[in-house]
């Protein structure tokens, strides 16, 4: 049962934001309580603020009130970051949606949170510019959420997460101040980083109500290889290999052998293989070729079974409609799915494929593995039937196993969807108790009184 809001709460937020801005019917509340991680909770209503003075004058209702906030995008988030266990109100950004300025001499733009990536992008292309962080929802999730869960995707690898990609930002604190930190510059010294500590925070420490990202110019030129490896000892081993030599790759994926067999049973044009690397380089005309054959030079070794080259647009599109197949594609396996963005050392993914194997056959369960392999950062998809208790005891048991693995492997347990409360209660064996207690001063300082996000992140003291 949803706690209802104190009645002047209620009439306080009622009157700021009027009644588009002020929702308190059962299906916007049902519509803002739940995300991609399909856990689900009713808020005591939604609020859809216009400007950053709104939002602060809804922090500083809401703590007068000691009621809970938790910001939204567009719940694209699979760690259950954004859903209001708590009740309380959900803030939505998505009246807070202008591109406020492309400024190309500077290479940044300065957005509010409830920008689309997808539509930041098409304004970008008119000015040879883009924003590189490229999440797989990127045509319907917002800045803010990447902001939130420092989103990455596969331009990663070359480009970095969204924590490398921000200059600055404006953001309301957990007692209604509005904080401005960095700018459009590039260097800084002064004071303490806060921009990259509000980045990946998940809505904990303070509401971002602007920010100033930073633009890379769009490569001349772009191609791809799919590299094909008789196992995935083989394919892991050409990612090291990949990593240790100058050319940075522009995307660097992995698939591994049950990934490529769900291809092929959805019809894609995928040869046979133990596991497979989707490599993309970008650049200029005149030294994409020597990028390209560097990469292809680093990928062949003991265990390549084939590597095909695409240098057109059409071709390139051919490679990578695999790896974009794949996510809708695993519903076909089961219709439970536990995705985790695990990482671990590049040098240890050997050790995370072969471990995860391993788990599948002794949980009888189909585990497929594939991702951002460039960064260590991969995708461990553990298939079941939710309605069969065996089955979902044995699917849970494997995924404790997984992070174990994962820490095992020097690695940590998320690289881009976050923490949320899907990966909280593991955070005491990632994080040994000075470095949680710091982090739980930091929280104190920005939340004096808890109401931002409750309940995600950290774990209960």
């Amino acid at each position: 049962m949803t706690a209802a809001l104190p009645p002047a709460l209620d009439a306080t937020l009622a009157d700021l934001l009027g009644p588009e801005g002020w929702l308190t019917g059962e299906a916007a509340r049902r519509a803002h309580g739940e995300d991609d991680s399909r856990m689900s909770a009713l808020p005591a209503a939604v609020a859809l603020p216009r400007d950053r003075e709104q939002v602060a004058a809804i922090v500083r209702a809401c703590r007068e009130h000691r009621v809970p906030i938790v910001a939204r995008g567009a719940g694209t988030g699979t760690a259950g970051g954004a859903v209001p266990f708590q009740g309380g109100v959900v803030v939505s950004f998505a009246r807070m949606d202008r591109i406020l300025e492309i400024r190309p001499g500077d290479r940044c733009a300065v957005v509010e949170p409830g920008v689309l990536n997808g539509d930041l992008q098409q304004a970008l292309q008119p000015h040879g510019l883009f924003w590189p962080p490229d999440p797989g929802s990127y045509e319907r999730c917002t800045i803010g959420g990447n902001l939130a869960c420092n989103a990455g995707g596969p331009r990663a690898v070359k480009y970095g997460a969204t924590r490398d990609n921000v200059l600055g930002l404006v953001a309301v604190t957990g007692s209604g101040k509005v904080i401005r930190c960095g700018g459009p510059w590039t260097k800084d010294a002064t004071g303490y980083d806060l921009t990259h500590l509000v980045i990946g925070s998940e809505g904990t420490l303070a509401l971002v109500v602007e920010a100033t990202l930073r633009l890379v110019p769009r490569p001349a030129a772009q191609a791809g290889l799919r590299a094909l490896y008789r196992d995935a000892a083989a394919a892991t081993a050409a990612v090291s290999r990949l990593m240790r030599q100058p050319q940075v790759p522009a995307m660097l994926e992995f698939m591994d052998a049950s990934a490529i067999a769900l291809l092929r049973r959805n019809g894609a044009e995928v040869p046979e293989a133990g596991a497979m690397l989707l490599v993309e380089a970008d650049g200029d005309h005149d030294t994409l070729p020597y990028a390209l054959q560097a990469l292809a030079d680093a990928a062949t070794g003991d265990g390549m079974l084939a590597l095909d080259v695409a240098t057109d647009g059409s071709a390139r599109d051919r490679l990578w409609a695999a790896r974009r197949a794949l996510s809708p594609a695993l519903r076909s396996i089961a219709p439970g799915k536990i995705n985790e963005d695990v990482v671990v050392p590049v040098s240890r993914i050997p050790g995370l494929v072969s471990g995860v194997e391993a788990l599948a056959a002794a949980h009888a369960l189909p585990i497929v593995v594939f991702g951002h392999a460039g960064n260590g950062n991969l995708h461990v998809n553990i298939m079941y039937h939710p309605d069969d208790a065996a089955e979902s005891a044995r699917a849970h048991a494997a995924l404790e196993q997984v992070f174990a693995l994962v820490l095992s492997l020097q690695g940590t347990l998320s690289g881009e969807h976050g923490i949320g409360v899907a990966k909280r209660d593991w955070m005491p064996r990632a994080l040994d108790a000075a470095t949680l207690a710091a982090m739980r001063a930091v929280k104190a300082a920005l939340d004096p009184d808890g109401i931002l996000n409750p309940g995600k992140v950290l774990p209960p003291v």
